[in-house]
C-alpha cells in the first residue's frame, strides 16, 4: 500500500474555491441523506492553556473512505499570522482499512469552511445579494471573500476588526474589489446583504437588534459551547440552519446560549443545507427573512475535500508517495 502525503501549498493548488464549493455541496447532501457517519468531535486541553487537540472521525459512502482529522487548535496563532487549526486529515480505504493519504488539515479546513458557507449562502441569500460584510480579517476572512464571490455578484465589501490596521491590510490585499473598513460591527453590517462572522470573539459582536430584513448570516468563528458571535436575539430573529443538528444542539454556542436564555428551543433549527438542496425543507420563504447558517464544521467536509485533493494529486503525480 502506498501512502501519499500532501503539503499545505499542494492543497491550495489542488483545491480551488469553485471546485471545493461543489465538493462540499455533495458532501452536505450525503450527510443529509444518511450516507455518512459523523460522531461528535472530541477535544483534549493541552497543558499550558494555549490550545487543545481536537479529533473528528467520520466516513463517507461515496467516495468509500473513512478517516479522521486531527488538529491542534491554538487561537493565539492569529496574532502571529498563523493558522489557528494545524494538523492532518488521514484517509483510509474501506475495503481493507488501509491508510492511503495524509493531507494538510490547515488549508483543507480553511478552504472547506468557506466553501460550506458558500453552499449555505447559495441556498439562503437573496439572488441579487451584492454587498458583503466580513467581521474579522484572518485566514477565514480572506477565504470567505473568495467563496462569496463564487456564488453571488459581490461588488462591495464592508470589513471590521478590533485592530483597524489589520483590517486595512485585509482591504489592501483585495484591490480588485471595493473594500471599506468600518469602525464598529454595527456600521459594518448596516446595508449588507450577506454577513460573515469569522472572529475568535468569545462574546457577541452582533446584536439581533441591528439585523435588517433580508440579510443572510454565516456564523463561523466559534465552535464550542459557551462561545458565540451572535447574541440570543439575533438567533431568535433568524431562520436558523446548521451544518448538523445533533452537533449544533450539543456544541454550538449561538444556539445553546439562546436556548438557555429562553428565547428559542430545538424546534427553532429549521434543518441543514442538504435538506434545502434535497427539497425536504424550504430555505428562504420571503425576501424579508433573516437567515442564519451556524457552522461548526463537519468531518465529511474534510474527508470529501481531502479525497478530492488526493485524486487530483494521484493523476498529476503530486506529493510524496511512500510504501506503507
Amino acid at each position: 500500500m502506498r501512502l501519499r502525503v500532501l503539503s499545505p501549498q499542494q492543497v491550495i493548488d489542488l483545491l480551488p474555491m469553485d471546485e471545493c464549493v461543489e465538493v462540499i455541496d455533495a458532501a452536505m447532501r450525503a450527510a443529509s441523506n444518511g450516507e455518512a457517519v459523523m460522531p461528535l468531535r472530541s477535544k483534549m486541553d493541552v497543558p499550558g492553556g494555549k490550545g487543545l487537540l481536537g479529533w473528528m472521525p467520520g466516513a463517507l459512502v461515496d467516495p468509500p473512505v473513512f478517516g479522521t482529522k486531527i488538529v491542534g487548535v491554538f487561537p493565539g496563532n492569529h496574532e502571529l499570522g498563523l493558522h489557528s487549526h494545524n494538523g492532518v486529515v488521514v484517509l483510509f480505504e474501506s475495503e481493507h482499512g488501509m491508510p492511503f493519504a495524509v493531507v494538510d488539515a490547515a488549508e483543507v479546513t480553511a478552504i472547506r469552511t468557506a466553501a460550506a458557507s458558500a453552499v449555505a449562502t447559495r441556498l439562503l441569500a437573496r439572488e441579487e445579494a451584492s454587498t458583503l460584510a466580513i467581521l474579522g480579517y484572518g485566514a477565514q476572512a480572506h477565504r470567505h471573500l473568495d467563496a462569496m464571490r463564487v456564488i453571488r455578484p459581490i461588488d462591495r465589501v464592508l470589513v471590521w476588526g478590533r485592530d483597524q490596521a489589520k483590517a486595512a491590510r485585509f482591504a489592501a490585499a483585495h484591490d480588485d474589489i471595493t473594500v471599506e473598513v468600518r469602525d464598529d460591527p454595527r456600521s459594518a453590517i448596516s446595508g449588507a446583504d450577506i454577513i460573515c462572522t469569522v472572529t475568535a470573539s468569545p462574546t457577541p459582536i452582533v446584536a439581533g437588534a441591528w439585523l435588517e430584513p433580508g440579510q443572510h448570516i454565516n456564523a463561523v468563528g466559534t465552535s464550542f459551547p459557551g462561545l458565540r458571535e451572535i447574541d440570543g436575539e439575533g438567533v431568535a430573529r433568524s431562520r436558523l440552519f446548521v451544518d448538523n443538528v445533533e452537533g449544533a444542539i450539543a456544541q454550538a454556542g449561538e444556539f445553546g446560549m439562546a436556548r438557555d436564555e429562553g428565547l428559542i428551543d430545538e424546534s427553532h433549527i429549521v434543518g441543514v443545507p442538504g435538506d434545502i438542496a434535497e427539497g425536504r425543507v424550504a430555505g428562504r420563504t420571503s425576501e424579508s427573512d433573516i437567515t442564519m447558517y451556524k457552522s461548526l464544521g463537519l468531518v465529511v467536509q474534510d474527508l470529501a475535500a481531502a479525497h478530492h485533493v488526493y485524486t487530483k494529486a494521484v493523476a498529476a503525480d503530486i506529493g510524496v508517495s511512500v510504501e506503507f
